[in-house]
């Protein structure tokens, strides 16, 4: 049975999610953003996210596997569900629950510049710099962790946890 050790309690989380829609508020305060949310993990966040953003907003989502039922990445990416909305001179944000290694997250981007939009940042629920493999920064980090694997809020053990409230670390 796997232990659930707090990371981040709901009262956490609602403040982390209401100061980085500010920020981004405050950055994009004369222009329009399409947020692309990475689906599975970020639907939770991304869909508190925007209703705390003060500005107009378009909203797209990808799928993009690299984990499958591990704890850790393949290596093997795989785009699933594409863009489906105008990217072109558009500015982009990304939205993702962790980043990790970010070879996910570089695909992505390379991915989302194939539709020349005028600018691509990256917002995080969690920023996990400890496993970084590839140079990514992320540009709106609600929480930096170093280690561990983590469930709840979105993010999901092969599918389970999803629907924690909260961030828990998941010690097998």
């Amino acid at each position: 049975m796997a232990e659930l050790i707090p990371v981040l309690n709901e009262d956490e989380i609602k403040k982390l999610v209401a100061d980085v829609a500010q920020n981004i508020s405050d950055d994009y305060k004369d222009s329009e953003i399409v947020l692309i949310g990475v689906l599975k993990g970020a639907f939770v966040f991304m869909a508190d996210l925007i209703r705390k953003i003060t500005i107009p907003v378009k909203i797209d989502f990808v799928a993009i596997s690299s984990y499958g039922s591990n704890t850790v990445s393949s290596g093997k990416i795989k785009l699933t569900r594409g863009i489906e909305i105008d990217l072109k001179n558009k500015n982009i944000l990304i939205v993702e629950d962790i980043v990790d290694t970010g070879l996910t997250l570089k695909y992505l981007i390379d991915y989302i510049e194939s539709f020349e939009p005028k600018s691509v940042r990256i917002c995080a629920l969690l920023d996990k710099y400890e496993r970084r493999e590839t140079k990514i920064n992320v540009d709106y980090p609600c929480h930096r962790i170093e280690k561990g694997f983590v469930v709840g809020y979105g993010i999901d053990y092969a599918e389970d946890y999803r629907n924690l409230p909260a961030i828990y670390h998941l010690k097998q």
